[in-house]
């Protein structure tokens, strides 16, 4: 009998885990959930109900777009009150960049948003699809003493827990593509799985708040040595943009050629948002540590401490779309408002 106390929704937005080969062309095909448990019968075991949504049309990763973050943000609120817990399924190239975006879109979350995605499709003899996913649902419905275990956006793959707006994709090769530098995982998976409680994210008791305004005028400038001034003037005197992902060597360091500074500093004046974070896949920006990012703190360049590209990106997309004030998204960037970074 199913548990019906305990429903999840599994969403299927593209991606490698939810393709299966044609025995005919022997071509990769979109897999149909709806025979789910023909493929994965062990999913009865669990004795929860179990939905699933497809996307129309589905995308790959490599075309994930805020447009479509709207889209399963959206569909998560309609379907919040209805459900226990989401996974989401992803293709692994962007999957960090939508997990961050979730966070913030996603605010007072109190239920598990679990992204899980593979290197292998699901119809393959060797995938690690079959794993990821049959993980991410027991995550995703996890509860102890009717409470549910994690309720924030998280990345469970290859026995990892990992909290999504921390985590960054680094392997294109091996089933273990995400690392999670600067925060510990939220849960060890081994024959149990043994939830690192403490680091969890508490829900706050509020109602679900979706925020769906999101503004792409944001970009990335990483700093490499060489760099030209003309490349740098260029990408900062970009029409419309107005928050830019500054990322820096090491502990947020950067020339202190005078035309680096001085075209940061006609930048910032302007009103341009400049975020500094370190290249480094494990430690934190620390401005004025080095004589080098002295100049950048100066002239009011942002640190965004042990922060992801990721979760950068999308944290300047969802503040400058909200419509904040200067000043406020420049202290709010400095804040952890969904254990974005560590203070």
């Amino acid at each position: 009998m199913q548990n019906e106390e305990i429903s999840i929704l599994v969403l299927y937005t593209g991606g490698t885990i939810g393709m299966m080969q044609d025995r005919a062309t022997g071509a990769l095909v979109p897999f149909d959930f709806g025979n789910i448990y023909k493929h994965l019968p062990v999913l009865k075991n669990f004795g929860f109900r179990i939905d699933f949504y497809s996307f129309d049309p589905l995308i790959d990763s490599s075309n994930m777009h805020p447009d479509f973050w709207v889209r399963l943000a959206q569909k998560i609120e309609e379907a919040y009150d209805s459900y226990d817990g989401f996974v989401v399924l992803h293709g692994s190239d962007t999957m960090a960049y939508t997990a961050s975006a979730m966070s913030f879109m996603l605010e007072n979350l109190s239920k598990p948003v679990v992204f899980t995605g593979s290197q292998l499709p699901l119809g393959m003899v060797r995938t690690d699809g079959r794993e990821n996913f049959l993980a991410a649902i027991e995550i995703a419905a996890a509860k102890e003493d009717n409470a549910v275990v994690v309720p924030e956006v998280s990345i469970f793959f290859q026995n990892q827990l990992l909290r999504g707006n921390r985590t960054t994709k680094f392997n294109a090769e091996n089933f273990d593509a995400f690392a999670s530098g600067n925060f510990p995982s939220l849960a060890e998976i081994g024959v149990h799985i043994k939830y690192n409680k403490e680091k969890i994210l508490k829900p706050n008791g509020k109602n679900l708040k979706v925020h769906t305004r999101l503004d792409r005028n944001v970009g990335i400038l990483k700093l490499f040595p060489g760099i030209s001034e003309t490349f740098v003037r260029n990408i900062l005197n970009m029409q419309d943009l107005k928050g830019l992902v500054l990322e820096t060597f090491g502990s947020g360091n950067a020339t202190t050629a005078p035309w680096f500074i001085d075209a940061l500093e006609v930048a910032v004046k302007r009103g341009l948002i400049v975020l500094n974070i370190t290249q480094c896949k494990s430690g934190a920006v620390e401005m004025g540590r080095y004589e080098t990012s002295l100049d950048m703190a100066r002239i009011g360049v942002v640190s965004g401490h042990d922060m992801t590209t990721e979760s950068a990106v999308a944290k300047l997309m969802y503040l400058i779309g909200e419509g904040l004030p200067h000043d406020s998204i420049v202290d709010l960037l400095q804040t952890s408002i969904r254990g974005e970074m560590t203070i």
